[in-house]
């Protein structure tokens, strides 16, 4: 299982590959890390890969995902400013990730690249397969995070869609 993600950098989207160990689950608390000095996050909404494909026209993309959820993709922004990728933006639980939804109620609309081209640009450097998940930042600036704050975003009816405390 890989994780694609498309964001931000330097003002152009790129698309940076993150571990399964940048994932962050089940209400557990991200960490801020003691080696960087401005850690920053940024909305996301994160595709679920459904079956296996290469080489995709956006046409067809949503034939390749099933479900999305919403996270937030962390970055020390201090390391990827001087364009150490990794460390900016791969390290562990790096991406809580909230409650997978049906497509159907994608939450967020406004995001840096559609779901289409994502699977789209993806899929043409690599092979997406059954399991992988794509996350694409929401077009807002990205902000600082602050030690004791709760970050949770609910739907219109009050369901919690994600949640996590920052310690």
């Amino acid at each position: 299982m890989k994780i694609i993600s498309f964001t931000h950098i330097d003002g152009v989207v790129k698309m940076v590959l993150k571990g399964d160990s940048s994932l962050l689950v089940n209400h557990k608390p991200f960490f801020i890390p003691d080696w960087s000095e401005d850690i920053r996050m940024t909305p996301c909404v994160v595709l679920r890969v459904s079956r296996l494909g290469k080489n995709i026209s956006a046409a067809f993309a949503y034939r390749y995902f099933d479900a999305v959820a919403l996270g937030l993709n962390i970055c020390a922004a201090d390391y990827a400013a001087q364009g150490d990728w990794t460390r900016g933006w791969a390290f562990d639980y790096s991406l809580p990730l909230g409650k997978w939804t049906p497509i159907e109620e994608n939450p967020w609309k406004d995001l840096i690249i559609s779901m289409e081209n994502a699977i789209e640009q993806a899929s043409k450097v690599m092979t997406i397969r059954q399991g992988d998940m794509i996350a694409i930042d929401c077009n807002v600036v990205s902000r600082k995070l602050d030690k004791e704050e709760v970050i949770q975003i609910n739907n219109n009816v009050g369901e919690e869609l994600l949640y996590c405390k920052i310690k």
